[in-house]
């Protein structure tokens, strides 16, 4: 498989799309690009994090083996400097066009290292209850 890391989010919401190309070219390591660092991804939210690019790796992992189809629409788009808030309905397709997950998510991206924008807080079933 193509490296495909040069792709970028040029905007915060730019990512999920960004996501998804990386997603349908089997790319991991493009996929783990588009998530800063020290990362957490709260999925499912009634568990502990997932942590920095590991943690990405694990939540993609099963998802890349699909290969599926991803659908995001941004619903609320709150940007100050270098950090942005977003919400968004998604749903998630098998190359078979069957809906594999859908929901609502909350993220928190900041802008990373090469210019682009990533994911630091992922929510992707909206926010883990206290």
């Amino acid at each position: 498989m193509e490296h495909t890391t040069e792709l970028i989010a040029h905007s915060p919401s730019d990512i999920a799309n960004t996501v998804w190309v990386h997603l349908k070219n089997g790319d991991m390591e493009g996929i783990v690009s588009l998530f800063h660092p020290d990362c957490q991804i709260f999925f499912p939210p009634t568990e502990p994090p997932l942590i920095g690019h590991d943690g990405v790796r694990k939540a993609f992992a099963e998802m890349l083996a699909m290969r599926p189809t991803l659908e995001s629409t941004i619903t609320s788009e709150v940007i100050i400097g270098d950090i942005a808030l977003l919400h968004a309905n998604w749903v998630i397709k098998t190359p078979d066009g069957q809906v594999a997950a859908e929901g609502s998510s909350t993220e928190v991206a900041r802008k990373l290292e090469n210019g682009g924008w990533g994911y630091y807080i992922d929510c992707p079933m909206g926010a883990p209850k206290k």
